[in-house]
């Protein structure tokens, strides 16, 4: 099924707070944009996915980026504080999804509007891909050495290949097959890191201890902008959380979701986090592959330790990285789920990943990271005031899945908002997610309530 037609997806819901939930079962590649009655993920489902999709091998480089500006405390600080923040703004964005099953793409017209959400939808599908394909290469190197080791063939080009066809083939089956990847995976993946970080302090403790725990590091600017960095990798998925809260079961309180975000990405991110942070202190090296290298050396848990984290790339990849987008071009371009995601597939080989995997890639990915924030934040902060403050809580599904509605064509308030948050995030670019918010929110709120080209949309 692509796009949802009044009606055919709205009949009879339109009046309701929220529609049916169904907790069945559900066909693999059963997706599409109407509001989910389905829902296949409890509470305990829903922790796992979120534990074994955040493994974003981008963290390493981004612990490896702050070495010489925090001290390992600080370090740690900041990267808790980061994960608590995407816990509470996670639930916030995440409650229409939750509330009445629409994903994304569909909760974003009540703001920008039916033509309008093509701005957000390209804001948050273009970072995913960058990631997908950065993700593939960096497991793809992961594969690479483990079969030179212990076959002694090496091609990475091959590997890099296969291991995205492989992906492909496991995104078309959907949240269904996303369910089981995330719940069987996150405990091969936290023994993983568990040992990742145990080896890296037996290994470099010394050398640790005379350089991170000494040093003053800076709880200023430099200390805030980390915790973004470390923020902004989820930043995207800050956005679209409402295509994952439309699986899981209702009847859990905001709280507890909050808490389920925030304590499921936490542990991957700090061991990771931590892990890059003081290999590349003690050695120098920013690329991920070669932190493993330096940090185990025994060949037998080093091969167990690359297929881990080739693995963790796969559980990454089909939660965050192919969803997004592939909503996105059911949304523009009609298409049906398993179309999509193929595309999307095929799209990630087009980001020259082998680019970002470089000597200075702890910098480019830094740069990338701060960059994409100054137009994640904005558009989060639109969202979050349009349902909060402009609809109440309250969406009307028929007007969200009506295309000549009050919701058709571009609303003015969200593009110029948009703008106002970039234009800040840009003015400070180290903490550019936190700059673009208050101007962003405030500039559509006031927008809004006064401006008349808006008002149509104030319905």
């Amino acid at each position: 099924m692509s796009h949802p037609t009044p009606d055919s997806t709205t009949a009879g819901i339109a009046a309701s707070p929220s529609p049916v939930a169904d907790h069945g079962t559900k066909a693999p590649g059963e997706e599409s944009l109407a509001p989910q009655r389905t829902r296949i993920m409890g509470r305990g489902s829903y922790f796992l996915a979120w534990f074994g999709g955040c493994v974003s091998i981008g963290t390493f480089t981004m612990g490896s980026s702050v070495v010489g500006t925090l001290n390992l405390v600080q370090a740690t600080l900041a990267i808790a504080i980061g994960c608590f923040i995407i816990g509470i703004a996670l639930a916030l964005n995440g409650a229409a999804g939750y509330k009445y099953g629409i994903p994304f793409m569909v909760q974003a017209r009540s703001a920008f509007g039916f033509t309008g959400t093509r701005l957000p939808g390209l804001v948050r599908a273009v970072p995913a891909v960058v990631w997908y394909g950065f993700q593939s290469w960096i497991g793809a190197g992961a594969l690479n050495m483990v079969s030179a080791t212990l076959f002694g063939f090496d091609n990475l080009v091959f590997f890099f290949i296969a291991f995205q066809f492989l992906q492909i083939g496991l995104s078309v089956m959907g949240f269904q097959g996303i369910k089981w990847l995330e719940n069987i995976g996150s405990a091969f993946i936290l023994a993983s890191l568990v040992y990742m970080f145990y080896s890296t302090v037996v290994r470099y403790g010394d050398v640790l201890s005379a350089n991170l725990l000494t040093m003053e590091g800076s709880w200023g600017m430099p200390f805030w902008g980390a915790t973004m960095l470390f923020l902004g990798i989820y930043s995207t998925m800050m956005l679209n959380v409402g295509d994952y809260a439309r699986e899981h079961k209702q009847g859990t309180p905001t709280s507890l979701l909050t808490t389920i975000y925030a304590m499921s990405i936490l542990p991957c991110t700090l061991f990771m986090g931590l892990i890059g942070f003081m290999v590349s202190e003690a050695t120098g090296v920013a690329d991920p592959i070669q932190v493993f290298a330096n940090a185990v050396d025994n060949t037998p848990l080093l091969m167990t330790t690359l297929l881990f984290i080739a693995f963790a790339q796969v559980t990454t990849n089909v939660l965050n990285n192919v969803v997004p987008p592939t909503y996105v071009l059911m949304d523009v371009f009609k298409m049906k789920f398993r179309t999509a995601t193929v595309l999307v597939g095929l799209l990630a080989f087009a980001t020259f990943p082998w680019k970002l995997v470089q000597p200075g890639s702890a910098d480019g990915l830094q740069l990338f990271v701060q960059t994409y924030s100054a137009f994640l934040g904005p558009i989060f902060a639109i969202l979050v005031v349009d349902y909060y403050l402009i609809r109440r809580r309250t969406l009307d599904l028929g007007q969200l899945y009506d295309a000549q509605g009050p919701y058709r064509g571009v609303n003015p308030a969200a593009l110029v908002a948009t703008a106002v948050g970039i234009a800040s995030a840009l003015t400070f670019s180290s903490v550019s997610w936190y700059a673009s918010l208050i101007p962003a929110g405030l500039t559509y709120y006031l927008l809004m309530k006064t401006w008349a080209p808006c008002q149509r949309f104030c319905h």
